[in-house]
């Protein structure tokens, strides 16, 4: 195979840097304002680019919000779960999540405190999307979870309601990380100390558990 048929054409390396810039001005813009306030011209004025070239990437505003979802939790969900499967003891699986959780925030500050407005916000499809892959996050982290000794004969059911546990208590940690880093509420070393303390309980709780059903 030739080199010209393994690289993609400059058309398609320009259309991919035009929907990341799309992407990353809209993120931008909703430092200081909600999804259901941001408007398309806004965002392509930010780029530079035309009503025309927005709507080759994104059928709406709408639609670019999914595909921020995609953005912000994805990559997130795939470190703590690839770290829980990779420890098995609890107190390094508990330092690895709170620790990753802790990066994360640091690094996408943007990416945290846009899942946390909509997912209570008033654009539909974005708090379908985030609903969505939160649930995938919680299979991801019950299918873990589940190769457990101590979870074995555990229903599906309780596995899942397991990974629910595990997935809310992220995102609390995650909205309190970075209050944290906005001045608010208690300083990062407080937040970790007790998002380290609640994962323990939940790690006993899991040892005594027995389903009522």
């Amino acid at each position: 195979m030739s080199s010209t048929q393994v690289r993609p054409s400059q058309r398609e390396a320009q259309k991919a840097r035009t929907r990341r810039a799309l992407l990353d001005a809209g993120l931008s813009l909703l430092e200081h304002q909600s999804l259901s306030s941001l408007g398309l011209r806004e965002i392509t004025r930010a780029v530079g680019v035309s009503p025309a070239a927005f709507y080759r990437h994104f059928r709406d505003v709408a639609d670019l919000g999914v595909a921020l979802v995609e953005d912000s939790l994805g990559a997130l969900h795939g470190v703590v779960t690839s770290g829980l499967a990779e420890r098995s003891e609890d107190g390094d699986r508990i330092d690895h999540s709170v620790e990753a959780i802790a990066a994360f925030v640091r690094e996408h500050p943007e990416h945290i405190r846009f899942v946390v407005r909509e997912r209570r916000g008033g654009v539909a499809a974005v708090r379908v999307a985030i609903g969505a892959q939160l649930d995938r996050f919680a299979d991801e982290v019950a299918q873990v979870l589940a190769d457990d000794e101590i979870s074995r004969d555990w229903s599906a059911d309780d596995l899942r309601m397991l990974g629910e546990t595990y997935v809310d208590h992220m995102v609390m940690t995650a909205s309190a990380f970075l209050e944290a880093a906005q001045g608010e509420g208690p300083d990062e070393a407080a937040v970790a100390r007790t998002a380290r303390r609640q994962l323990r309980l939940i790690s006993l709780g899991r040892r005594h558990w027995t389903s009522t059903d």
